[in-house]
């Protein structure tokens, strides 16, 4: 049994499972990169946490195993499902979702952790974690939890705030052919009831379970009532598939440290592998709207969208494709250098009409508040004293407005 772990976490929120459930199969507990003291070589996708996963059970000789995971633990588990069916004997998704609330929102939190660091996520883990009950009655483990989110690395913590925005499988649950058992917390408000019965009304074999009393860190909360819903789905799973169990090596109790395994190494490309192939001509507009989105946010591109009449539509498309498609998605420059390029032109051409979104944009391709600083003070001596100040208090405004921890 491979069991993945929440964001912000380490494998210690499973620490109260372990007894019970390494009395039946061999448990393999893993960290994120940069959490808990793991590496942190960054991963940037789920799928490319997936495949580290994949490769370092490979490395021990792993081939087929039942799968546990919190939240983005179970993105992991999912997308081994749809990608590597074969490997995954049964699945158990926990406080988990099809597309995590909106990429919008993540690539906003990985603004905030950019520029104020990890304690701003940090104070507000035990509310999105816990019941209110829970948390004032555990005062010992809200603090562990804090103290779990402080002491992750903030650029693996953007990386997998990257990963979540660009999560949506919703198009896919049809696909996912293992028995699978979808676990939530009753008074989750991250990822609760309502994505949970999306995930059951889309994945053909599917079974719900409602922890009563429990938030997001149900596994945590209510250790016992998990423990036995896990059980009893797992056993009742390999019944059916016998051989299925190929399992890793066991993992010590709560007791006893544990041992780390090799950590989600960084996987190169094969000697001699091609790079991939830039768009072709037609595929520039889903390019283009790919990009286009991941830089300056669903909310500007849905509001550019629906503003567009027949007048203006094939503007749009012309710029989707060719600035979007084209230019954004060439190798040659990364996306914080393209930022600074395109702030320094808008106030040079004094359209800083576009200022407020690239400043935005600016934000989540990586700048900093200072760097940005940086930027306009360059573009104030070549560009003009007078631009450069109407951006200076745009960009001010964009800044707070981004960085701002919420209340």
């Amino acid at each position: 049994m491979v069991i993945g772990p929440s964001l912000g976490t380490t494998w210690h929120m499973w620490d109260r499972q372990i007894p019970e459930l390494s009395q039946h199969w061999r448990v393999f507990r893993y960290d994120l990169p940069g959490h808990g003291g793991a590496p942190a070589h960054a991963a940037h996708s789920v799928v490319e946490l997936a495949d580290r996963l994949l490769a370092t059970l490979d490395g021990l000789g792993v081939q087929r195993f039942g799968y546990v995971g919190c939240s983005i633990g179970g993105a992991v588990g999912a997308d081994l499902a749809l990608r590597h069916p074969h490997r995954i004997a049964s699945l158990a998704l926990v406080a988990s979702s099809p597309r995590f609330g909106t990429a919008d929102e993540f690539r906003q939190r990985g603004v905030i952790v950019r520029t104020n660091g990890l304690e701003p996520m940090a104070r507000t883990a035990p509310e999105r974690w816990f019941t209110p009950g829970f948390a004032a009655a555990q005062p010992a483990i809200v603090e562990w939890a804090v103290q779990m989110v402080r002491t992750t690395d903030p650029g693996c913590y953007i990386a997998a705030c990257e990963a979540l925005a660009a999560f949506d499988i919703r198009d896919h649950l049809g696909r996912i052919g293992v028995p699978t058992l979808v676990l939530v917390g009753a008074e989750d408000q991250v990822t609760g009831p309502a994505e949970a019965r999306t995930l059951v009304a889309g994945i053909p074999d599917a079974r719900l379970a409602l922890v009563p009393g429990a938030s997001h860190l149900a596994p945590v909360e209510q250790p016992a009532a998990v423990c036995d819903l896990l059980l009893t789905h797992f056993s009742a799973a390999w019944q059916d598939a016998p051989t299925a169990l190929t399992v890793a090596p066991p993992v010590p109790g709560p007791a006893t440290p544990a041992t780390p395994f090799a950590p989600l190494a960084e996987i190169a490309p094969a000697p001699g592998a091609p790079e991939a192939a830039g768009p072709e001509r037609g595929d520039r507009y889903e390019r283009g709207t790919k990009v286009r989105r991941e830089v300056l946010g669903d909310a500007h591109v849905d509001a550019v969208n629906a503003s567009a009449d027949a007048f203006t539509e094939d503007f749009q498309e012309l710029v989707t494709r060719y600035a979007w498609g084209e230019v954004w998605s060439r190798d040659g420059l990364d996306r914080r250098t393209r930022s600074c390029v395109t702030l320094t032109a808008l106030v040079a051409s004094g359209h800083l009409e576009g200022l407020a979104a690239h400043t935005r944009a600016a934000l989540r391709n990586g700048l900093t508040p200072a760097e940005i600083k940086e930027v306009l003070l360059q573009s104030a001596v070549y560009c003009g004293i007078p631009a450069a100040g109407a951006a200076f208090t745009i960009a001010q405004s964009v800044i707070q407005e981004e960085t701002t921890p919420p209340a």
